[in-house]
Parts: structure tokens; sequence; C-alpha cells
């Protein structure tokens, strides 16, 4: 009977404190895991203003149509005071969406769609390249880039190893990005033109944006030579390559 009440009054005293004393460690494994989780989120922003182009050829294949709204969502989480601008490369033009701005949520409203038809392939991509290079202010504050989304392929030479990675359009726009200090980011997607389902088009055009990205300071991201799946692993190594350089 001595025993049982003392088992008793040990149960009364004891366990409401014992049980106070598990949920607060779980309660501040929770913070520290939130915490954790918050701190990995912020460091995967980019932490300094940018002035940033968004290039965006018009005539890629139609699953980057899926892609927009991560694209939006890279514009708004940038920093306050960075600027953007919206392009799209069409049919030997560039077409402005969005005019440098100050507006992120703005930017982000201008992105649509690529059209997704040969009717929309440009001449190349980096004549246009070059002319949205000329539309930055030497003046601004800051870092320049260009974020070029695009299967980097130009046959207005030649369709060879020794012609469509080498070519006057992809040299000037290396001169001009490297003038106005402007760093060029790339991401691979297949067109719906030769880069959609012939592996050597998609090669060299990987190899140019390959080398306007290394050649400026910037990095080109692609997955292999049969498209990609999501631009989400693009946009996190993004991030952290804007990190690294500010």
């Amino acid at each position: 009977m001595l025993l049982r009440g003392f088992e008793l009054l040990f149960q009364r005293k004891f366990f409401p404190i014992l049980a106070a004393a598990v949920i607060a460690v779980g309660v501040m494994s929770s913070s520290i895991s939130a915490a954790t989780k918050n701190d990995q989120k912020q460091t995967a922003q980019v932490e300094s203003p940018i002035n940033i182009a968004i290039l965006i050829q018009d005539d890629l294949v139609s699953s980057v149509a899926n892609e927009i709204r991560v694209t939006a969502d890279f514009i708004r989480a940038l920093p306050a005071g960075s600027r953007v601008m919206v392009g799209y490369i069409t049919s030997g033009s560039l077409q402005v969406r969005q005019p440098f701005t100050t507006d992120l949520n703005g930017a982000a409203a201008s992105l649509r769609v690529p059209f997704s038809s040969t009717t929309t392939s440009p001449y190349n991509p980096y004549v246009e390249v070059i002319e949205a290079l000329r539309k930055f202010d030497s003046q601004w504050k800051g870092r320049n880039a260009v974020l070029l989304i695009s299967d980097g392929l130009d046959v207005s030479r030649g369709f060879d190893v020794t012609a469509a990675g080498n070519t006057l359009d992809l040299h000037r726009a290396i001169h001009e990005a490297t003038n106005r200090n402007v760093s060029v980011y790339s991401f691979y997607a297949p067109s719906v033109g030769l880069t959609s389902h012939n592996h050597t088009a998609a090669s060299y055009g990987q190899s140019s944006l390959n080398r306007i990205s290394n050649e400026t300071g910037g990095r080109a991201f692609f997955q292999g030579l049969t498209g990609f799946v999501t631009f989400d692993p693009y946009f996190a190594q993004l991030r952290r390559a804007l990190n690294e350089r500010s």
C-alpha cells in the first residue's frame, strides 16, 4: 500500500513536469526547424538589386508555357531597387513587352506564353540580344545581367560545328555585353524547329549559349540534349550564381 501511494504521488507531482519538458523540447525543435527553413528560403533569393533583361525566344516548344509562372515568381522575388525588362525574340525583331522598370509586379505581369510557332522563329537570337543590351543605361548603379531563354541556335552562316558555334552575331553579342559590363545567363530550351528533333542542332545551340555566358561572366544552364523538365532547378542555380557575384 505504501509503495502504491508513493507511485501515485510521483505520477501526480513529476509527470506534469516531464510532460511540460517534452512539449518545450518539441516546440523548440519546431522553432529551430522553421527558422532553418526560413534561413534557407532567404538565402535562396537574390540578395542585391540587379538590372536584368529577361529575353524569351518566341518559337520555343509549347511546354515552356508551363514555366511562365516560375519566371514571374523569380521577377517578383527580386530585391527592391532592381530594374527588369521583359522582351521576346521573334521573327528577326525584339518585342519589348516591358521596358526597364522597378515595378516588379508589372514586369512579371507582362510575361506571356511563347507562340511556339515557326512563323515567329528569329533569324538568330543574338541580333536581338545585341538590341536588348543597348537598352542598358550606363548611369545605373548595380550589376547588369541578361537572362536569355533560348535554343541558342544560329545557322545564319551554315550548319556545321565551325559555323553554328562561331557566328558573327554571337561574337558581336559577346563584344557588346563585355563593353557594357553585362553578364549573360542562359537557359536552354528547344524550339519547335531544328533543336526539338535534331541532337546536332541542339548541341550547337547549347555550345553557343555556353560560350556567350562564359565569356561575359554569366552561366549557361541545360539538362542534356532532349529538352528540359522544368526551369525550377535553373532558377535555383541562377539565384546562387547571382549571389556569388554580388
